[in-house]
């Protein structure tokens, strides 16, 4: 049995370069609209300082994200209804396309890949895997 750092250098080596390939199936908009993107929509809307501190970024580079995303018709700008000093950003219908096809591009890649490159017993291990993979990535204990 292979010793958890061992498995754990492996592991984040080839996530890595899942990560990168998935990327690279990108199309249009640069990572950073993406990722904003996404973001509304698992969360809803959101302020830019909630967006910037979400993803850790500079205020400043959020807003010039947000900006070009607005630009482009992908998101909108409202005033919060609980604060009026504060602007909501949203996502709108056209930005919730955007990021639809930007998930159908790299899903469907993924997909090609695990029918073309797996066996019928592989991907029955691949889907046990996910389940362990998605408990670690759940894990909220703290490294001491």
């Amino acid at each position: 049995m292979a010793a958890p750092a061992s498995v754990a250098s492996d592991l984040r080596v080839v996530i890595g370069q899942l990560v990168r390939r998935l990327r690279a199936e990108r199309r249009g908009l640069p990572l950073a609209q993406v990722i904003v993107l996404g973001r509304l929509d698992r969360t809803g809307p959101a302020g830019v300082s909630d967006l910037a501190a979400g993803e850790r970024v500079r205020p400043q580079s959020m807003a010039a994200t947000v900006a070009a995303l607005a630009d482009a018709g992908l998101v909108s700008r409202t005033p919060d209804p609980g604060d009026g000093r504060r602007v909501l950003i949203g996502l709108t219908p056209a930005g919730a396309d955007a990021l639809a096809d930007d998930r159908r591009r790299r899903e469907d890649w993924l997909s090609d890949a695990i029918r073309r490159d797996l066996t019928v017993e592989e991907r029955r291990t691949l889907v046990a895997a996910t389940a362990l993979l998605a408990r670690i990535a759940a894990s909220d204990r703290a490294r001491r």
